[in-house]
């Protein structure tokens, strides 16, 4: 009965895997146009360079949620950046080259106090 259960448990792993693996290779695909197998298999100096295109591809559609454009994907966003992660993964030891620009804080507004009622 142990064997079934851990059967079902692998099958459902192996199942979730290749959802992940399909979802990313389609967005890498639509936003970029960039192929995952190949990105996977470039050398440091050519995944850096894709790196560079994704890190733009996931902030010009972060922007698009932001100001709520229609076209504007949870689920692609979320794929872009499960790629960036995985080809970051690849080549651990370039991470210092990866790092981004640190972001800026919202400026508190000074019309309204904190806490003052409207």
């Amino acid at each position: 009965m142990r064997e079934f259960s851990r059967e079902i448990a692998e099958f459902r792993q192996n199942k979730l895997n290749e959802l992940t693996d399909a979802r990313q290779r389609a967005a890498l695909q639509l936003c970029c146009g960039i192929e995952l197998s190949d990105a996977l298999a470039d050398q440091p100096a050519q995944t850096m360079a894709l790196l560079k295109r994704l890190e733009r591809a996931i902030e010009r559609e972060r922007l698009r949620g932001v100001n709520r454009h229609w076209s504007y994907d949870l689920n692609r966003h979320i794929a872009l950046k499960q790629v960036r992660d995985r080809l970051k993964g690849v080549f651990p030891d370039d991470q210092r080259h990866l790092s981004l620009r640190p972001r800026r804080q919202r400026r508190k507004s000074k019309t309204a106090p904190e806490g003052a009622a409207g």
